[in-house]
Order: C-alpha cells, then sequence, then structure tokens
C-alpha cells in the first residue's frame, strides 16, 4: 500500500529481455535501505525488489507481460527517469491518498500550460462506460494517480482531466519530462471503485 507521496525519482541503468519479462536495473539514493522482497512503487506500479547491488548502487525489479501490456514500462529506456514511492508505514501520516499500486490503464498528456509558476497538464484516457460505472473514472476535486503521484483531479471530463503541478512536484518527480505525446499510468481512486461497486446491489 503506498500514498502516492514520491520520494524521489530513479534513472533506469539497464533493461534486460527475458522470454516475455524484462529486468530493470535502477539507481537511487536510498538503494542501502532496500532489501529482496520489498515492494517498491515505481511510475505507480508495486515492483518487487529481486536483487540489491550496494557496490554498484543499484538495485533490479521484474516486469512480466501484462504489466508490459497495462502500464508505461513498455516505453521506459536507459536514462528514463521514474518516481519511486517505498510502501507505506503504518504508524505515518497519509497525506496523500490509499494507492494500491496496481495501474488500471494508460493516459496520454495532451498538453502542458504554465501558468505563473505552477503547470497545468492535460491527459487523455480511453472511455469505456461499463468501466466508469465501476469507478474507473475521475471527479472533481477528487484524487487519482498520475505515474504513481497523488494529485487532485480539475476539469474532470469523461475521458479526460487536468492537474495543477506545484514546482516541487515539477522538479522532484518525472513531471518535468512529460510533453504532449508522454504516456502515464493511472490508477483511479479505490474508495470510488467500492462506492461504485456498492451501489450495484442495491
Amino acid at each position: 500500500m503506498f500514498s502516492g507521496i514520491v520520494e524521489e525519482y530513479g534513472v533506469v541503468k539497464a533493461i534486460e529481455k527475458d522470454q516475455e519479462n524484462y529486468h530493470f536495473t535502477l539507481n537511487c539514493s536510498f538503494v542501502n535501505e532496500l532489501k529482496v522482497d520489498q515492494s517498491l512503487s515505481h511510475n505507480g506500479v508495486c515492483l518487487t525488489v529481486v536483487n540489491v547491488d550496494k557496490e554498484a548502487q543499484t538495485y533490479r525489479v521484474t516486469a512480466i507481460k501484462e504489466t508490459l501490456l497495462k502500464t508505461n514500462l513498455g516505453y521506459w529506456e536507459v536514462g528514463s527517469k521514474v518516481n519511486l514511492e517505498r510502501s507505506m508505514a503504518l504508524n505515518g501520516r497519509l497525506d496523500g491518498h490509499i494507492v494500491q499500486g496496481h495501474v488500471d490503464q494508460t493516459a496520454t498528456c495532451t498538453k502542458v500550460e504554465e501558468a505563473d509558476g505552477s503547470w497545468y497538464f492535460t491527459f487523455e484516457y480511453a472511455f469505456d462506460k461499463q468501466k466508469a460505472q465501476q469507478g474507473y473514472m475521475t471527479v472533481e476535486k477528487g484524487s487519482v494517480t498520475v505515474n504513481g503521484v497523488s494529485l487532485t483531479v480539475v476539469n474532470s471530463k469523461d475521458n479526460s482531466f487536468q492537474v495543477a503541478i506545484i514546482p516541487y512536484t515539477y522538479n522532484f518527480t518525472n513531471f518535468h519530462t512529460f510533453k504532449v505525446g508522454s504516456v502515464v499510468n493511472l490508477e483511479f481512486d479505490i474508495i470510488g471503485k467500492y462506492l461504485s461497486k456498492l451501489l450495484t446491489y442495491k
């Protein structure tokens, strides 16, 4: 379980294809604190640490075909910046919202606007009415996770929404790499999904 408060971005150092799986080697500032079997959010995708190399200051995770198909991990290249968050501590504050690390689908950035020191990003995604009725949607001022970042929705529409990004988030996550056409991972609010499901039993 995560909160959507990104700790920092890591950098992809190597990519190895193994049949239909991909092994990604990354580095970050807290490699020495990682351990094998630990869950770590990568652009909002919960992946398991399978190797830690403290001498090289890198660690490795593996993504299976299903993950590659439903997320933006297949777009990663050596040098890609990846938002990282370790799992939430039960005795900590929930500064973002409840994030599972289970990406629902991808979206495409369609507009980037600078607004006197902050930025507005617009994202579009494939709309499915049946899925929307199950909570796979955004609502005005609700929460959504974009590449692992917990954000507040503005200008919510059926297949698009905007988020406002402050300078800190812009600089310390991979939002500063986004441009029109960038593909991001979306996780819709789990509470909304449960409420939508409960309403079907009325």
